[in-house]
């Protein structure tokens, strides 16, 4: 599920060989920094753009200040919805014309996906069709066809996806289910439901909700665009004055609300999955926000608790014990702008009870807490870090994701470079001190999936 790519895998190999061998590894090199600009129209619109002539091609990337933590009980999936909905046609587009115009145009990688904190749109064009791009966005920021029609037909489409992807899919759901039960829906709904909504919720939407839903938040005061790639700064700000300038701002949105405790005592969950074969157990925690201090210490300590065949809990529960036949650890599904979770996983070998699955997991986890881990794991994990960034940032997509995210999530664009120091400083002391902080009993929860019973 969460596999690195072939060329991360192999940087991260040679970062390994790099440290065994007692050469520099990547940790030791600094990141050129990413040459960009900011500016606000007046409509509200941030701008950022990052020149890059390596490559005869740009990437038109919006991030929408919109996700499910936007959402309220009772009408979930909306978000989610319109990754669909701004697809389906403006006042200058048909239906379905969108992706089609941007592959006439030698364009290719163009979607949108939704998240707890953002909804993206993006597409990677030839340089000299930037105008395209550019006007695409607009004319579907500007004039969005929202009819009965579009609405029921992407609706339809949407609990498909439900059904395909979560559904009928063995653990997915539970998976889904235990990360969401662990934030109390009373004190902050935003972080304690499934982005891509409840099956009741979306058929109890109205076409009036979701009208008021994209006045409230599909405005340029509420977007921020990206362009990275072979383009002329101005040129570039001409095009996107002439197409964004003079749409109108929206109501400023209203706050998020949340508010999640930390050790509030332990609980336990179990869930019946019809599809899956072998039990499977959960053990989370609850840990905060991507721009908190103690972030990139959870994160390296995920990897190297449950990422790859040589993480402590491959290891340890799959290669010695052989209670389970996969495990994994992860600091959340991303970076959030409120509660995360840090996750540990087994799926327990035929045979073996859950709950031997469970204390192997914490075990590995106390172990941690109580002796830390060594220089050789952290350098690990900090050049596999390292690797995954410098991959990320190789394509003008990859530039104008980070220059996104860094703006999203740490309020500085300026940090999609050098937030990787935040990692490298890492300390192992930093590493123990966090383990004890939020990975302790009484600030987890267990889930557990079991199979359904078959009866004869």
């Amino acid at each position: 599920m969460l596999l690195p790519s072939r060329r991360v895998a192999r940087r991260a190999l040679v970062c390994t060989m790099a440290l065994a061998l007692g050469l520099p590894s990547l940790e030791a090199q600094s990141i050129a920094p990413i040459t960009h600009e900011n500016y606000t129209l007046p409509n509200g619109l941030r701008v950022i753009l990052a020149e890059d002539h390596s490559a005869q091609v740009v990437t038109v990337n919006v991030w929408y200040n919109v996700g499910a933590r936007n959402e309220r009980p009772g009408r979930t999936g909306f978000a989610h919805l319109f990754e669909h909905m701004m697809f389906q046609g403006s006042d200058n587009v048909k239906k379905g014309d969108h992706m089609a115009l941007i592959k006439r145009g030698g364009g290719n990688n163009m979607n949108g996906t939704t998240a707890a904190d953002r909804t993206n749109y993006y597409e990677s064009l030839p340089s000299n069709r930037l105008n395209l791009g550019l006007w695409l966005e607009a004319d579907r920021m500007r004039s969005l066809k929202i009819t009965k029609e579009n609405f029921e037909n992407q609706r339809e489409t949407v609990k498909e996806e439900r059904r395909l992807r979560i559904d009928n899919q063995p653990y997915i759901g539970g998976f889904l289910n235990a990360l969401t039960s662990v934030i109390d829906p009373k004190t902050c709904f935003a972080y304690a439901h499934e982005t891509i909504g409840s099956m009741d919720d979306l058929n109890a939407a109205t076409l009036d909700d979701v009208i008021d839903f994209h006045k409230t938040y599909y405005r340029p005061n509420n977007a921020t665009l990206v362009v990275t790639g072979d383009f002329q700064p101005s040129e570039a700000k001409a095009l996107i004055a002439q197409y964004f300038g003079d749409i109108p701002a929206g109501p400023t949105p209203p706050a998020v609300e949340c508010e999640q405790p930390f050790n509030t005592g332990l609980q336990r969950k179990s869930v019946t999955d019809s599809k899956a074969n072998l039990p499977a157990v959960h053990v989370l925690w609850r840990i905060p926000e991507y721009k908190s201090a103690d972030w990139p210490a959870l994160e390296l300590l995920s990897t190297i608790l449950g990422a790859g065949e040589s993480s402590r809990l491959n290891q340890a529960v799959v290669r010695e014990a052989k209670a389970a036949v996969a495990v994994q650890a992860l600091a959340g599904v991303g970076p959030r702008r409120g509660p995360n979770v840090f996750v540990t996983l087994g799926y327990a070998n035929q045979g073996v009870s859950p709950d031997s699955v469970e204390k192997l997991l914490t075990t590995q986890v106390q172990s941690i807490v109580s002796g830390g881990v060594n220089a050789e794991e952290l350098a690990k994990a900090k050049n596999a870090f390292r690797a995954s960034r410098i991959a990320g940032l190789e394509t003008s997509m990859g530039r104008a994701e980070a220059l996104q995210q860094a703006t999203m999530y740490l309020g500085d664009s300026k940090a999609v470079t050098s937030n990787i120091d935040r990692f490298l400083a890492v300390t192992v002391e930093d590493i123990k001190r966090v383990a004890a902080k939020y990975l302790r009993p009484d600030n987890s929860t267990i889930v557990l999936i079991k199979p359904e019973t078959k009866t004869p």
